[in-house]
């Protein structure tokens, strides 16, 4: 009998210790301590190899890593209708507008994809648009670019039969298609 229950036990310590168990897990495993990793990092917009500058189109903003800050502010912007439908109205034959900005300068980044918006619901022609790009020191290697006396970006110059009429400067001072129309409609305060 002795010997029975010494074999029994042996069977059952063998047998019971090679065997694998299935534990179905029904939680995510706990959180680690170290953090995750992004797939790519963050652009640091204030290195200047990020800076785009001189002549420089539309197009560029679109395209990595400048879509990242100018997609959402584009596609988030909501213009007063009414003041974009009083735009619509306004001929757009004569007119031409300079953006001046910093593809470092969080002004810049935000405010030109908005007034980007407001083009393309006004219908105003790309082709009579031209954008040049500055450094931190607003200086662009354009020829004649110290006769357009730029002190703060984005500067947004509107001019008519090639003659200036109006800039909006950095931020609006009442909302971006507002201060347009109100420089076409000769309103300025």
């Amino acid at each position: 009998m002795d010997k029975i229950i010494i074999l029994f036990l042996v069977f059952t310590v063998t047998a019971g210790s090679c065997k694998t168990k299935q534990v179905l897990v029904t939680e995510p495993p706990a959180a680690t301590t170290e953090p995750a990793v992004d797939p790519e990092p963050a652009v640091n917009f204030s290195e200047q190899s990020t800076w785009l500058l001189g002549y420089i189109n539309h197009f560029q903003m679109t395209r990595f890593p400048h879509s990242e800050w100018y997609r959402d502010e584009f596609n988030n912007y909501r213009a007063d209708d009414e003041v974009v439908n009083k735009l619509k109205a306004i001929s757009t034959d004569d007119l031409s507008i300079l953006i001046v900005l910093g593809t470092w300068c969080p002004d810049s980044r935000r405010e030109v994809p908005r007034f980007m918006r407001i083009m393309e619901s006004w219908g105003f022609p790309e082709s009579r648009l031209e954008f040049i790009g500055v450094d931190n020191t607003k200086i662009a290697p354009v020829g004649d670019y110290e006769k357009l006396n730029i002190e703060r970006v984005p500067t947004f110059i509107v001019s008519k039969n090639n003659i200036e009429i109006g800039r909006i400067i950095e931020n609006p001072v009442t909302s971006l298609e507002q201060d347009m129309l109100n420089i076409l409609t000769g309103d300025q305060k």
